[in-house]
């Protein structure tokens, strides 16, 4: 078996000669290989308006985080990775450890466990628990001949920016904060077909919301570059199907920053993302903690992006308004309350375009998924664009093929397409199907739905709407879900204990 160490296969990885005009930030990717060969690629942030001024060190310095997130990609790989920019001790320290976290995420969750787009001998890495996981040395240049002082901003908080796609967790998501204040849907335009699942949204959202705002990216290309570069990836990744990235896990923070110019401007207050309950998770492999892939779709994250956004001076706060629902009753609030965004809806990454709209393939996890939910629900999947022999081949591939969702999410979905008479009992769906009544509850506790991660000021107009769609609320305590009644002094208490009686 190959030790960790054998994972540098590159010398060095450069982040530098940053341009920086009114709509557009750049920066160089350099790679040095240890034959001396080197070679590179531009990452690209561009907007249809002004957002930074190259004469002001506080932009400079955000336009230097974004364009170094792709990079906290690859601390396993290289000897060295290097930033040029501009920052102060705290980018480092974020960068630092963001890029430590997410080291130790790729080794669990992508090197140490079946992955068939890793070549040989690569998939038989040695497990070893470190004190630290990233390999590369950091270095910091600051090529600006200039001085950063912290900010002191003042936002409204009544406003919200939203990272938007065409995916159901950020289309409910407007339609709660659309009735509750002022709405900004920022859809980051990537260069590759990933951007097909925000196409149908994003049009229908520019008609409806003088708010939307569509920066462009060319991240999708760097990373596909970058995997050309890695020796240990297969030469033929492009051609296999498959509902995981082969290497990558700090995605969402790539496009994050790309929405923080726009909400430093406008002084937003809250920086949402659409995650519900089951995207918190805690795991071990081999003594070795992680967080299942999902560290930057986490509470974890945006806590921990809330305490960035407070060190430098900026008066925003981010959170995820979805986190006490399950994926069930996200689409069933969806699709009762918010019919017209939820036609939009586009959930899967190998969508196609017919006469200039986009449908889902019908045949990945993703949409067996989507399908499945939306019939249990007594909703007709035709509205966001399958066909009905799409339909009707989802639910056949329900009866002997699982989904990816948690344990009790996905037994609950079975039961009621078993007791709905959906689907076909047989072993593979007789095993899955059990009652969990409490996935249709907002679900609260410490860990992945304290009530204690959302600003306050957002709670009861929150809940107010979340609870005309649930079937009650449970709190989480000693081991059992316990009902309880969604009232004020819940809503209001400033300290939740929900881990004991």
């Amino acid at each position: 078996m190959k030790s960790i160490e054998s994972l540098v296969v590159l010398k060095r990885l450069s982040v530098k000669n940053i341009t920086i005009e009114p709509r557009k930030v750049k920066a160089e990717y350099c790679i040095e290989k240890f034959s001396g060969e080197k070679e590179s690629y531009d990452l690209i942030y561009s907007y249809d308006s002004p957002w930074f001024d190259k004469s002001n060190p506080a932009d400079i310095n955000l336009a230097s985080m974004m364009l170094a997130q792709v990079a906290l990609n690859y601390g396993l790989f290289f000897e060295v990775i290097e930033f040029e920019g501009l920052y102060d001790r705290n980018d480092q320290r974020f960068i630092t450890d963001m890029m430590e976290n997410t080291s130790r995420e790729i080794l669990t969750n992508k090197l140490l466990i079946k992955n068939e787009f890793i070549k040989a001998p690569y998939n038989e890495l040695k497990a070893e628990k470190r004190d630290r996981y990233t390999l590369a040395n950091l270095l910091f240049i600051n090529s600006f001949d200039m001085q950063l002082e912290k900010e002191q901003t003042s936002a409204n908080h009544n406003t919200f920016a939203i990272l938007s796609s065409g995916g159901k967790d950020s289309l409910l998501t407007y339609g709660i904060l659309k009735e509750i204040g002022d709405v900004y849907p920022v859809f980051i335009n990537e260069a590759g077909r990933h951007w097909f699942t925000a196409v149908n949204a994003h049009r229908y959202f520019k008609e409806i919301e003088a708010n939307t705002k569509k920066p462009w990216c060319n991240s999708d290309r760097l990373f596909s570059w970058m995997l050309k570069q890695l020796p240990f990836i297969r030469e033929d990744y492009a051609s296999i199907r498959a509902d995981i990235y082969p290497i990558r896990l700090w995605t969402v923070a790539v496009f994050l920053f790309g929405v923080l110019p726009i909400a430093r401007k406008k002084q937003i207050g809250n920086i949402i993302i659409g995650d519900e309950y089951d995207t918190t998770i805690s795991s071990n492999l081999n003594g070795i903690s992680h967080y299942n892939g999902l560290y930057d779709q986490s509470k974890y994250f945006d806590n921990a992006m809330s305490r960035y956004y407070k060190i430098k001076g900026w008066d925003m706060h981010q959170y995820s308004i979805l986190r006490s629902m399950s994926e069930l009753l996200i689409m069933k609030m969806l699709v009762k309350r918010y019919p017209d965004l939820q036609k939009q809806q586009v959930s899967c990454h190998a969508a196609h375009e017919v006469d200039g709209r986009m449908y889902p393939c019908g045949k990945c996890e993703k949409c067996r998924r989507i399908i499945g939910m939306l019939k249990a629900l007594d909703e007709d999947p035709q509205r966001c664009g399958y066909n009905k022999e799409q339909i009707i081949a989802g639910l056949k591939a329900l009866e002997r093929q699982s989904v990816k969702q948690l344990g009790s999410d996905a037994a609950h979905l079975y039961y009621l397409l078993l007791t709905k008479k959906l689907i076909a009992r047989n072993e593979h769906s007789a095993k899955l199907a059990k009652e969990q009544p409490q996935i249709s509850k907002l679900r609260f506790d410490t860990e992945r739905s304290n009530p204690e991660d959302l600003p306050a000021h957002i709670r009861r107009p929150l809940f107010n709407l979340l609870i005309q769609y649930a079937d009650g609320a449970a709190k989480r305590m000693d081991g059992r879900w316990i009902d309880f009644e969604l009232n004020d002094t819940f809503i209001n208490e400033k300290k939740y204990r929900l881990d004991k009686q």
